[in-house]
């Protein structure tokens, strides 16, 4: 047999786990001394809510600690039995003694189950048993019964004890406060006391108990709130109290704050004190409890409120299982077509607007969404004798060999990143202006979609190869002709390669056709990837923590990374 204080108990009752922390040393929530009897009273929580089964996997377990309360002086320290009647549950709970928690000796036979133990401290709440239930499979909500607790002894007698267990009902839990800890003396600070109601059913009313030491005071006094303030030198006397009662139904799934907000305040010869605050349904039993014989006096202000703030969305125990991935692999390939550019006439001074890039002529879209690399790299040439004054903000200038260069524009060649998502029918093109500083008849450069790694350029869904490189030509000498056409060296062998990347119906970026003289900025020179952030896939990156690999600037910067050691 243990003993168990009956101050400490009393204590985890009213304030919880935590609260108990702050003032378990000072026995702060003692119950009131019982006269002496030789009677023995086991006891326990008159009720007990057991979560419903989930049906499948292990249902959650619920506690019951049944204890003997000895008022005598003197320990007892005959044996003596204890018998438990568990049919009032059958198929409604499952019962199992928690060996950890039980120091006597325990046996369950069908319904029944009896400990036998000796030595009940004299003037303390003993422990006898812990027992574990859960609800039953097949048990519905609302299904309850009675554990009936009988005690036995040849030469004392025993008080019985009935607990009731329901399957489902209502669970208030305190929501934490957050006041702040160090404070000055004087200082005051709004309380926000809210609580939810996380169980099955509505708690008819609700009872809110504040404890709080010395040196907190708190100067509201509501009509629907009782008070007692502590005035003696011991520690349970230097405890004051508040009990504000609240009609009403209080459904599940809903979180409730007060209507405006209590004052704590540090009273100047303030030290360390604790404020303890807790809400239980509205019953004569957690009154009683709450109350532990004092004398209160009802406050005469207004009347404290509550109100409904939001769903109960409590902290999840386990997010890790809220999500399962599944990956699916469709055997598909894509294939990326490269176009370039020709221009058939360019003179020395002029600036051409020219567009390259490639279409991911299907089937397949792809998304490395799991991991936000970028799918690959376009890899232009600049053709000789020109020098790029424009380009897409995505596109990295490297030297010949693909080496850093600081000069961003005039480089003879440029990396630009092909982001995560590329869409089955999508058209990634890049705008470029290029002044002519020198003719070369049919100056040739080049353009290729390819993987980052110059050493292994090939792309692992595009089996097609032949159609990832592209010509861009400047001065071609084609008079007339504004398109490359099937066979052209712009197009590497695809169809309308020179009409640039805009598509059908985009003439802003056809700026190849008879290669332009218009000097100036090109239009969306810097904005050549601006379809992809409307590709759908950003909501899934971001879940997938990959959402800042589709940032341009910080492409930019892998491209250029990426670019230094792969050449």
């Amino acid at each position: 047999m243990r003993r168990v204080n009956s101050s400490a108990r009393a204590r985890g009752s009213a304030a919880g786990v935590a609260a108990a922390g702050m003032i378990a040393a000072a026995g702060l929530f003692a119950a009131p001394a019982h006269a002496a009897d030789p009677v023995f009273t086991l006891g326990g929580p008159a009720e007990i809510g057991l979560r419903p089964h989930p049906g499948s996997g292990a249902p959650q377990k619920a506690t019951l600690d049944v204890t003997v309360d000895n008022p005598r002086d003197e320990d007892f320290t005959d044996e003596y039995t204890v018998a438990f009647d568990f049919s009032g549950i059958a198929g409604v709970a499952d019962v199992r003694f928690d060996g950890d928690a039980t120091s006597a000796d325990c046996e369950i036979t069908g319904t029944t189950a009896v400990c036998t133990d000796h030595s009940i401290w004299g003037s303390a709440l003993n422990s006898v048993a812990r027992l574990e239930l859960t609800a039953a499979e097949g048990s519905v909500l609302g299904a309850g019964g009675d554990i009936k607790v009988t005690g036995k002894s040849g030469t004392a007698t025993f008080t019985p004890y009935t607990a009731k267990v329901t399957v489902g009902g209502p669970d208030l839990v305190m929501r934490p406060l957050g006041l702040r800890q160090d404070v000055l003396p004087g200082e005051a600070q709004p309380a926000r006391i809210s609580f939810a109601n996380t169980g099955t059913a509505a708690a008819d009313g609700v009872l809110l108990t504040l404890k709080y030491t010395h040196g907190i005071e708190i100067p509201e006094r509501y009509s629907n709130c009782e008070y007692t303030k502590g005035a003696g030198a011991s520690a349970e006397d230097v405890l004051s109290t508040a009990i504000c009662s609240f009609d009403g139904s209080y459904e599940p799934g809903t979180v409730y704050e007060l209507a405006e907000p209590l004052t704590v305040k540090a009273a100047q010869h303030a030290f360390h004190e604790d404020f303890v605050y807790r809400v239980g349904e509205n019953t004569q039993k957690e009154r009683d409890a709450q109350r532990a014989g004092a004398s209160f006096t009802r406050g005469s202000g207004g009347k404290l409120a509550l109100k409904k703030v939001l769903s109960a969305r409590s902290a999840d125990l386990a997010p890790r299982d809220n999500q399962r991935e599944q990956s699916i692999r469709a055997k598909n390939t894509a294939d990326f077509v490269a176009y370039g550019a020709s221009v058939a006439e360019a003179p020395a001074g002029e600036t051409v607007r020219t567009t390259v890039g490639f279409r991911n002529e299907g089937p397949a879209w792809i998304g490395y969404l799991r991991s936000g690399e970028d799918i690959g790299v376009v890899d232009f040439t600049v053709p000789e004798g020109a020098a790029v004054t424009g380009k897409p903000d995505t596109c990295t200038g490297v030297t010949a060999s693909g080496g850093d260069r600081e000069q961003q524009l005039g480089a003879p060649r440029y990396l630009c990143a092909v982001p995560s998502v590329v869409r089955e029918d999508e058209d990634f093109a890049l705008p470029f202006e290029m002044k002519i500083e020198k003719v070369v008849h049919r100056a040739e450069g080049k353009v290729t979609v390819r993987n980052w790694s110059a050493s292994h350029p090939a792309l692992p869904f595009d089996p097609d190869t032949d159609d990832n490189t592209a010509a861009v030509v400047l001065n071609s000498g084609d008079a007339g002709s504004d398109s490359g056409g099937t066979g052209d060296p712009a197009t590497g062998g695809g169809t309308g390669g020179s009409t640039g990347g805009g598509g059908d119906d985009d003439e802003s970026t056809g700026g190849t056709t008879g290669g332009s003289t218009t000097s100036g900025t090109s239009a969306g020179g810097a904005t050549a990837q601006g379809g992809l952030a409307a590709t759908g896939s950003s909501a899934l990156l971001a879940a997938g923590g990959a959402a800042a690999a589709l940032a341009a600037g910080a492409v930019a910067i892998v491209a250029a990374r990426r670019r230094r050691t792969d050449g």
